[in-house]
């Protein structure tokens, strides 16, 4: 008789001692469940009712407008996660990438982030606010110079732990703090063009 690998050794043996209790069909059904949960498990997704992925961010949302954030929620994070980041930055800036909203110590348990965030360091679900390149613990809305649209990246982080950090952390605290508790990342761009002047 062939000697096999232990992992299938270990397989075939449970799959004969249940089988022996008349379980085999359902064991056999669990262990296949168990793999395919493992390898094709529901994608970490982050979108908004406000605007679509890769579509015009409304200007009720930027510095022509109302200057409120946008509505954001996401599903499937994953089941070890301990807390989320968003990031939402403009990296089409000639000079440097522009922070736009830094949100972070987001419960594992919340889903989504409602339109018009007040602008406090700690919301009532003890989520914190960072400084965008303003400095303030507030959304800044796209304001681009004239010309081409700019992208504005919205990065959704599950972690594995809380950030540790204080309220009005800056964004090199924050990635700092992220740096190898990374579980999962949900991205959602959105794009933003000033009017032409008259």
């Amino acid at each position: 008789m062939f000697k096999m690998a232990g992992r299938w050794e270990r397989v075939v043996t449970g799959a004969v001692a249940l089988a022996m209790l008349g379980g085999v069909g359902q064991w056999a059904g669990s262990v296949v469940a168990a793999q395919d949960a493992k390898a094709g498990g529901a994608k970490f997704e982050l979108t908004s009712s406000s605007f679509e992925a890769d579509g015009t961010i409304p200007t009720k949302y930027s510095c022509e407008g109302d200057n409120i954030s946008p509505e954001l929620s996401w599903k499937n994070a994953p089941k070890e996660t301990q807390s989320l980041v968003l990031i939402v930055d403009d990296p089409d800036n000639p000079k440097k990438t522009i922070v736009h909203w830094v949100v972070y110590d987001i419960p594992a348990m919340a889903h989504e982030l409602r339109e018009s965030t007040p602008d406090k360091p700690v919301l009532p679900d003890g989520s914190k606010q960072g400084k965008n390149e303003d400095g303030k613990t507030r959304w800044r809305g796209p304001c681009p110079p004239q010309g081409a649209a700019h992208h504005y990246f919205f990065k959704l982080y599950a972690l594995d732990q809380p950030t540790g950090l204080k309220p009005k952390a800056t964004r090199a605290q924050i990635d700092a703090a992220i740096k190898g508790h990374i579980l999962a990342e949900a991205e959602l761009i959105g794009r933003f063009q000033k009017a032409p002047q008259p």
